[in-house]
């Protein structure tokens, strides 16, 4: 199922729409419909797949836009039902879920070697922030070096969140699946974890993110002398 792992911001609406069909509609399918008598083993677990997948189509075709999150998830998803429909070992589960936030904060660790960190991309993005007037606000204060240092500080948390994630993912997973899988019990299990990885794992882990954000924006706010809606763009 989908990796749990922070998410940028979303209107309330759309983050209920993710919830219930790409968490709660799967969750339930893999608990409730995978036995013999109603759609089995393979064919609960496609049905479960689908509604994370279709989500993901239709978010892009609905933004217009490329997202490597949205495609992380994808492949996350694709790598479950691998998983389960080739029978693997459940550690391979284990690992999966993992691998796909640990991945992610090796590469946001590995953007502090260029000259532009990762959250600078998220806080200076252009069509919401007035980049120039910061910029022009954090030189005149002198301000400048020492904000590049709380950019770093905050790429260096934002990846520590997404560590959290792997971490997590990897206690659940050990936790929760022990059946083989393309087993019922797998399934069921498959949907406790993913039911589960929400309130244990994703909502931490947004809090986190949240809080690397507002580090960053209490920031500009005491360096540049600006207020917020002075840093914004018009609208």
């Amino acid at each position: 199922m989908p990796s749990s792992a922070p998410a940028s911001a979303a209107r309330p609406s759309t983050t209920l729409a993710e919830l219930l069909i790409a968490v709660l509609l799967p969750s339930l399918v893999l608990m409730l419909l995978s036995s013999a008598e109603r759609l089995g083993n393979v064919g609960a677990l496609l049905l479960a797949l689908a509604f994370p997948l279709g989500w993901a189509l239709y978010s892009g075709l609905r933004e217009r836009r490329f997202s490597w999150m949205a495609a992380l998830g994808v492949v996350s998803t694709l790598l479950t039902g691998g998983i389960a429909l080739l029978a693997l070992d459940t550690r391979w589960l284990a690992i999966k879920e993992a691998a796909v936030p640990g991945a992610i904060a090796i590469a946001i660790l590995l953007s502090l070697l260029g000259k532009k960190p990762l959250v600078r991309l998220m806080v200076f993005n252009p069509s919401i922030m007035n980049v120039p007037r910061i910029e022009a606000a954090l030189a005149e204060r002198g301000a400048t070096q020492a904000f590049e240092r709380r950019l770093k500080l905050g790429t260096v948390m934002l990846a520590g969140s997404f560590a959290f994630s792997s971490v997590m993912n990897y206690v659940l997973a050990v936790w929760l699946v022990h059946s083989p899988a393309g087993s019922e019990q797998f399934n069921t299990e498959l949907g406790r974890m993913n039911l589960l990885s929400w309130p244990m794992i994703a909502i931490p882990s947004m809090l986190l993110t949240m809080g690397v954000l507002f580090y960053l924006a209490r920031g500009i706010r005491q360096m540049t002398g600006l207020t917020l809606e002075d840093c914004l763009n018009p609208q």
